[in-house]
């Protein structure tokens, strides 16, 4: 089988021919459809991502495929089921193992190129804003990236609890991608200052940062008193640094989230907010937004799409 696989920090990663493995106790075996591609698989290349695997290992955060074989003691699943992993790593090939309580499901009705870009951007946005940021219907939600992997997914979110979404992004064509998934306020990050604009607009209640950078601190100084920081992630490469007079004066709140965390420690918590999901795209109110495709063996050239922020919504690579 074919695995897309990091051998060492210093050089890009390779597509290697290995053995097919086998499940173990509580795993799957999966034969992957497609697979999504997400910042933190370009930090893992680099070394500095906060869960790396012994190398050399397997890319793809994401996986979508079809069950091929149960481990000793699995039973919720069974063989020939459609099933997504929340993985932390394995996705970028033709099989993988995966802890079977990391699988959900996957309707019908779900293509696997769809689902591939489903559960990370989706999940992350609907956990970040309803357990930790607390969004509450009417509030002002500001998108920092509101065009990227997880930001448009937090607009349409945003959107459907009820926010008033100001979507932040640069230039016309991804405020346009950020508008026809919800937003209902756009702020081109090149032109405008930003802390004016969100200042005219009244102020931001929730901030989704998963930009950082200049744009977390313009975005900090437009916050109104008990709003909430929102810290997702670092897609500038500039991780911000608060100043705490500022959250101190207004009783503002920075909320950190990692998603992935939860497996963890709570792995029920992205379960049943991942369950919710599926729920809501079976409904019509998710309208999942993948903007480019990749063969496995073309995975760099996604790996570079991505790196050079010249996607909107998810990348996927496809097995075929």
């Amino acid at each position: 089988m074919r695995a897309f696989r990091i051998h060492d920090h210093d050089s890009p990663p390779r597509l290697d021919q290995i053995d097919r493995p086998s499940p173990g106790r509580g795993e799957i075996l999966v034969r992957i459809a497609a697979c999504g591609l997400n910042f933190a698989d370009l930090l893992s290349i680099k070394g500095t991502y906060q869960a790396i695997p012994p190398l050399p290992a397997t890319l793809g955060m994401e996986p979508a495929g079809t069950v091929e074989a149960l481990g000793d003691g699995v039973e919720r699943l069974k063989v020939g089921q459609r099933v997504a992993v929340h993985a932390g790593h394995g996705g970028l090939a033709d099989y993988g193992v995966f802890r079977a309580d990391d699988a959900v499901a996957l309707p019908d009705a779900m293509p696997f190129e769809i689902a591939a870009g489903f559960m990370v951007a989706y999940g992350t946005s609907h956990l970040g804003l309803t357990r930790r940021a607390r969004l509450r219907d009417g509030e002002r939600l500001v998108v920092l990236g509101a065009a990227g992997g997880v930001g448009l997914t937090a607009v349409e979110i945003g959107a459907a609890l009820g926010a008033e979404v100001v979507a932040v992004a640069r230039g016309a064509d991804k405020l346009e991608v950020a508008r026809r998934a919800g937003a209902h306020h756009l702020i081109d990050s090149e032109t405008t200052d930003l802390r004016a604009a969100l200042k005219d607009l009244g102020g931001a209640d929730v901030v989704y940062d998963a930009v950082g950078g200049d744009l977390t601190a313009a975005a900090l100084r437009a916050c109104r008193p008990e709003a909430r920081l929102l810290i997702v992630g670092f897609a500038s490469g500039d991780v911000p640094t608060l100043a705490a007079n500022h959250l101190l004066v207004k009783n503002v709140e920075a909320i950190g989230f990692y998603w992935g965390g939860y497996g963890q420690f709570a792995p029920e918590v992205l379960t049943d907010s991942l369950a919710e999901l599926m729920e809501w795209y079976v409904a019509g109110r998710l309208s999942p937004h993948v903007s480019d495709t990749f063969p496995l063996d073309r995975a760099q050239e996604g790996l570079d799409f991505l790196a050079g922020r010249r996607s909107t919504g998810k990348v996927v690579v496809t097995m075929t």
